[in-house]
């Protein structure tokens, strides 16, 4: 038998020891109901294999092509690349959340459901490491929608002090622009301020809803009409005063 073959065989031999072993592992484990102690243990040892692999996965962009490969293409942008090479941190997020929401599916399909086999070809850890890149793509959906709404409140409150009115927006059909501009920042309540701020700016109500974490458009639609009613009548009193 060449090197190679033997390497070849060698390897072969060692997954079917892990596959076995994890074979008795999971017995062991299912006499307790996949849960207590020992399941603790052995959950909190896969979770951290778990990020250590995904960690490296996210630096190298390698978890893109898994999920691509299993029909999730999330297109990153070379911005979105570059973050996760750059920031530690974000790695360590994406993948402990991850990991989180892998874990409870792994338990009910894969060890519940008998879903992982020794004679399956995968050990578990590689099993789990599957599941992880099932549930990665919504984490990441969900960390870009949190990234688009960061960046909307900061532009936000760069923008609330020294605001540029818009020639557009509905305020103008009620006092006209620099009446605009200088009850803008008289108004007292942040959130009804912000909202106005969003209309100007050309928002739809649906978006500043999920800036805001409002409850509903109707809700955003409300904060409007009285801002709107306000304003109107505050106009109309300086109307009078200056016909005065």
């Amino acid at each position: 038998m060449s090197d190679a073959h033997a390497r070849q065989a060698q390897k072969l031999q060692e997954g079917v020891d892990r596959r076995m072993a994890d074979q008795q592992m999971v017995r062991l484990l299912s006499e307790s109901g996949f849960a207590g102690v020992r399941y603790d243990r052995f959950a909190d040892a896969l979770a951290r294999y778990g990020i250590s692999v995904m960690r490296g996965w996210l630096y190298s962009g390698y978890m893109f092509t898994l999920v691509a490969s299993r029909g999730f293409d999330l297109n990153p942008h070379e911005r979105e690349l570059e973050a996760l090479v750059r920031e530690s941190e974000l790695r360590d997020e994406l993948a402990t959340m991850t990991v989180a929401r892998a874990l409870p599916a792994f338990r009910r399909r894969a060890l519940i459901e008998a879903g992982w086999r020794a004679d399956g070809g995968a050990s578990v850890t590689t099993y789990f490491m599957g599941a992880c890149v099932y549930e990665f793509p919504n984490e990441y959906r969900r960390h870009r929608v949190q990234q688009s709404r960061w960046q909307r409140s900061r532009i936000i409150g760069e923008n609330l002090d020294e605001y540029r009115l818009a020639e557009r927006g509905v305020a103008e059909g009620v006092v006209g622009n620099q009446r605009v501009l200088e009850d803008l920042l008289g108004i007292d309540d942040l959130r009804t301020r912000a909202a106005v701020a969003l209309t100007i700016d050309g928002y739809t109500q649906e978006e500043i809803q999920q800036l805001l974490d409002a409850v509903s458009t109707r809700a955003i639609e409300a904060l409007l009409y009285r801002w709107r009613k306000k304003a109107k009548q505050s106009a109309e009193r300086g109307f009078h005063g200056f016909a005065e």
